[in-house]
């Protein structure tokens, strides 16, 4: 018999409450998030949406909901035309190549393909298809070329952003609005831009239009969760809303989900425009991609998100505490029944095995209440400390397997719901040293080498010459850990 789907809330920026979802169809969830605009690489402001939604689809999908994902490219944009013509490229190729750049920076995040990708130059069949029905039913027109939305004839227009019609000039500025609000849903070819052909002439699609035509066709008239960033609800969604539900008279999404934005230390958002951002893939370079996915989930989605130059060093110090805790439980033995010996092995012992065999329901009471990985983060970091805590107990290592057992448990159900914590202990380790030694200004067959001195000098008890090596290596930001198999060697990682 199959999993029932668990039941959930979720907070809806249309109604600004948290409430029970309610899908369309039992069990089955249709999510449309709004990707990127490809005439640049993914920063990691951008980023914080993709790893969001990736760790939302996770948790849903590990709680026995069909989910059905679609993430869009809008690969023709005024952006993409601009920047082209300042490399002197075609703009189709140059969104092509950031397509295949964004690719790469999802594989390097570690994130889950949506089940559809669709591009709005390969949807322009629905995209005409969509503008020609909001014309024949009296909510477009057509003006020198170009398609107008008349805002003014849906009532409820405002409705998402709380924004007042009459106070409203949307960007757009091409001839022929007859409203001041009302915005493009076709834009009249120009010289020297990419076009098709349509009812109204050669041109090109306004913006908002995209999402409305190619989440119908891929999910239907009706959604269930419609996601992006918090600087989209207006004007991009409260578009789509205006042009869907004048299409098709329905309601176009159920669930409204919006995270939050990186701040920086002056209080703006990170963004291409304002100069101030960091590529995802220079952020891979220097750090592990479970760096980044605990930095976006430590707060809540909804939140914004500080951004600074210890942002990732400190999530990678607080992501190795998790892995290393997970390494110190599975080296315990034991075969005995817990109640055997949890009393013996005292307080620190029924704190561990308490916290692991209720970590389940903690961690789920905390995700049920609006996705919050920030509390449930918080309960996992409270059961690593117990484990840490345990370990110092001198039959730990021999007898507390049975105590570790929950809290191994709740380490493979946060890689199953986050994606946190999904790698093997010693590839994410490797891959710390991969990353961090040169921002050490270290070479690791360097660092290998003087350990290696420094082996053969213990070896011939020349204690004060192996000690000055390790001195010269724990300066440079090395620790090294003796044991009966030899040294082992990791990073120092500092958590603010």
């Amino acid at each position: 018999m199959s999993a029932i789907a668990r039941p959930f809330h979720l907070y809806s920026t249309l109604t600004r409450t948290t409430e029970p979802f309610v899908p369309v169809e039992p069990e089955h969830i249709k999510l449309y998030v709004c990707g990127m605009t490809v005439y640049d690489r993914c920063h990691v402001g951008h980023a914080r949406a993709m790893v969001v939604f990736d760790a939302f689809v996770r948790w849903l999908r590990h709680n026995a909901w069909d989910v059905k994902f679609v993430r869009n490219f809008t690969d023709v944009d005024d952006k993409i035309i601009a920047r082209a013509k300042d490399n002197d490229e075609d703009p189709m190729a140059l969104a092509e190549r950031y397509i295949a750049a964004f690719h790469e920076d999802a594989a390097g995040l570690g994130l889950i393909s949506p089940d559809a990708e669709p591009r709005v130059s390969t949807s322009m069949p629905d995209i005409i298809a969509m503008i020609a029905k909001l014309i024949d039913r009296g909510h477009a027109y057509a003006a020198d070329g170009s398609v107008w939305f008349r805002v003014d004839t849906f009532s409820e227009y405002g409705k998402l952003s709380g924004q007042k019609v009459e106070e409203l000039r949307s960007s757009d500025s091409d001839s022929g609005k007859a409203s001041g609000a009302d915005f493009a849903l076709w834009k009249a070819v120009k010289p020297g831009e990419p076009n098709w052909e349509s009812p109204w002439g050669a041109g090109r699609p306004g913006w908002h239009i995209e999402c409305s035509a190619m989440s119908c066709n891929h999910l239907g008239e009706t959604l269930d969760i419609h996601g992006g960033g918090l600087d989209l609800i207006f004007p991009h969604h409260e578009n789509e809303i205006a042009q869907s539900e004048c299409a098709h008279g329905k309601t176009y999404a159920r669930y409204w989900t919006h995270n939050g934005l990186l701040t920086m230390a002056s209080g703006q958002k990170m963004g291409k425009s304002l100069n101030n951002v960091i590529n995802v893939q220079d952020a891979l370079a220097a750090f592990p991609a479970q760096a980044l996915r605990l930095y976006y989930l430590q707060n809540h989605y909804r939140s914004p998100l500080p951004w600074g130059e210890d942002a990732l060093p400190d999530a990678l110090a607080m992501v190795s505490r998790l892995y290393e805790a997970r390494e110190l439980a599975e080296s315990m033995g034991g075969i005995e029944e817990a109640e055997a010996v949890v009393n013996e092995l005292g307080a620190e012992a029924r704190d561990c095995l308490a916290l692991g065999r209720s970590f389940t329901e903690r961690f789920n009471a905390a995700m049920d209440e609006d996705f919050n990985t920030s509390q449930a983060l918080g309960h996992l970091f409270e059961l690593v400390r117990a484990i840490n805590r345990f370990s110092n107990h001198k039959k730990a290592k021999r007898r507390g397997a049975p105590i570790v057992a929950p809290a191994l448990a709740a380490f493979e159900l946060i890689a199953s719901a986050t994606g946190i914590m999904n790698q093997p202990t010693r590839e994410f380790l490797d891959e710390v040293k991969a990353k961090r030694l040169n921002s050490l200004g270290l070479d690791r067959a360097h660092v290998e080498a003087r350990l290696t001195e420094r082996d053969a000098m213990r070896a011939a008890k020349q204690w004060a010459e192996a000690d000055a090596i390790r001195v010269e290596l724990e300066t440079a930001g090395i620790i090294i850990m003796d044991g009966t198999d030899g040294a082992e060697w990791r990073i120092r990682l500092t958590a603010a």
